[in-house]
């Protein structure tokens, strides 16, 4: 058997547990290494004092959003592209693959431009204070520019997963990460860059991440061609991108938007509490990002189930997924709410003040994290299986409709512990909102698998 049908062999007819370990695990992997680096800046840049690890704390939500355009391509392209492979339509897969890599890149130039021209007052939005702007604009400059790299990255990710080719994007995260923590010492002490050192290594790690992809590609590896002739920005293929891809998009962007949001909130709590809030965002990012790795299996072999109509298959696949995500979230977050305070005083010199404040924020979190794999799931179902709008509104509740109305709230009563347990709140206000969400996906399924039956007994 050919390597390209063993890909599909992997998302139409293995044992799901198989099929999900097969998919989830490399990219879980990819992911969760991914994660670590972003802790791992946190950790050097720490050492170099609050106002400094508050810099990258500011920075991170504005790379979250040029990152979100290759989500927006690739994460849209992907769902497309496994439900085009299950009903057998090879060709318009790889229309639909060229058309999101080489919109993905035009559109991140022109953001990434734009993001640089106006980066100070940009970082000022995001909570930058006197102190931290300053170092803030030395990393952003040369971290934003290094975004294009990630935009290809995302997008590749997300393609190449949805041909079940999960090893190679574990292959290229992992490359860029373990190379970024390596680089971070030599060149924010060894070569006395600071926070320039940085986001230089995060820039090289990130090329080296492209290259990998590029090599699967010319090596003609892929099931696709990425050609810019195969580039057909037709109403359909946009159409199909884009439903899926905008309210990805929106997640990164409200992403941002709570980062930022709570920046602000802390902001008069001084550099301490953007530091402490900045080391929680990043340690619940490498939990949260090892749970989307995983779903990243998930969604181009529930993709591939719904368009061969093979329900039984789907199902099972969203069983199993919750089951997986939900002990992984009750194990991690249990780690994080018992070791809260050892783990926060890692990323900083000594501050008492910044420490309570990261303790006090990570325990709740912790805590509430059970209910991630959950969520996530759902979130990432509807998405998988073309039903945009659903996607769109269950995708913004935990960093948006339930997350913006606490943030703003909370903290006019409670102070600086309405910031800490806004995340929280909004945890419990969405797993609410998705369990609604999914029994009338179920209802929907049922409906579906029954027809299709009938269908076939004709």
């Amino acid at each position: 058997m050919s390597q390209q049908n063993k890909k599909i062999q992997l998302l139409g007819s293995a044992p799901i547990p198989r099929a999900l370990l097969a998919m989830g695990i490399p990219t879980m992997i990819g992911m969760l290494v991914n994660a670590l680096y972003n802790l791992v800046d946190a950790y050097f840049v720490g050492g170099l004092g609050e106002s400094q690890m508050g810099a990258i704390s500011v920075v991170y939500p504005l790379g979250q959003v040029v990152v979100g355009l290759g989500l927006l391509f690739g994460n849209g392209a992907a769902s497309y592209i496994s439900r085009l492979l299950g009903n057998g339509d090879r060709e318009k897969a790889d229309q639909a693959a060229s058309t999101a890599l080489y919109g993905s890149l035009f559109t991140g130039v022109v953001v990434i431009v734009l993001s640089v021209l106006f980066l100070k007052p940009i970082l000022k939005l995001l909570g930058a204070t006197d102190s931290i702007l300053p170092y803030a604009v030395t990393y952003g400059g040369i971290y934003v520019l290094s975004c294009i790299f990630n935009v290809f990255n995302v997008t590749m990710n997300n393609i190449v997963t949805s041909e079940g080719a999960a090893k190679t994007t574990m292959c290229a995260l992992m490359a860029g990460a373990v190379l970024n923590i390596a680089l971070d010492p030599v060149f924010i002490y060894v070569l006395e860059l600071g926070v320039a050192g940085a986001a230089v290594a995060t820039a090289i790690a990130q090329m080296v991440s492209a290259l990998v992809y590029l090599v699967y590609i010319f090596r003609r590896k892929s099931i696709f061609h990425f050609k810019r002739k195969d580039c057909c920005f037709s109403k359909e293929i946009l159409a199909e991108i884009f439903k899926i891809g905008i309210p990805t998009l929106v997640f990164q962007i409200l992403t941002s938007l709570s980062i930022s949001l709570t920046n602000n909130a802390a902001f008069v709590y001084g550099d301490a509490a953007i530091a402490g809030m900045g080391v929680v965002t990043r340690l619940v990012s490498m939990g949260s990002l090892t749970v989307f790795g995983f779903i990243k299996g998930f969604q181009p072999i529930a993709g591939y189930s719904y368009g061969a109509k093979k329900f039984s298959r789907l199902h099972e696949a969203v069983r199993i997924s919750v089951i997986w995500s939900t002990v992984f979230c009750a194990v991690y977050g249990l780690g994080l709410t018992l070791f809260a305070a050892k783990i926060v005083s890692q990323f900083t010199a000594g501050n008492q003040e910044m420490i309570h404040i990261g303790t006090s924020s990570l325990r709740i979190n912790g805590i509430t994290f059970l209910l991630f794999g959950f969520y996530t799931v759902y979130s990432s179902l509807f998405l998988a299986l073309g039903k945009g709008k659903e996607g769109f509104i269950l995708g913004a509740c935990r960093q948006g409709i339930c997350f913006v109305p606490v943030i703003l709230i909370l903290p006019m009563a409670w102070g600086l512990d309405g910031i800490l347990y806004a995340q929280p709140v909004a945890d419990v206000l969405s797993a609410a909102v998705t369990v609604f969400m999914a029994v009338r996906l179920h209802k929907e399924l049922k409906a579906a698998e029954s027809l299709c039956a009938a269908e076939r007994r004709e």
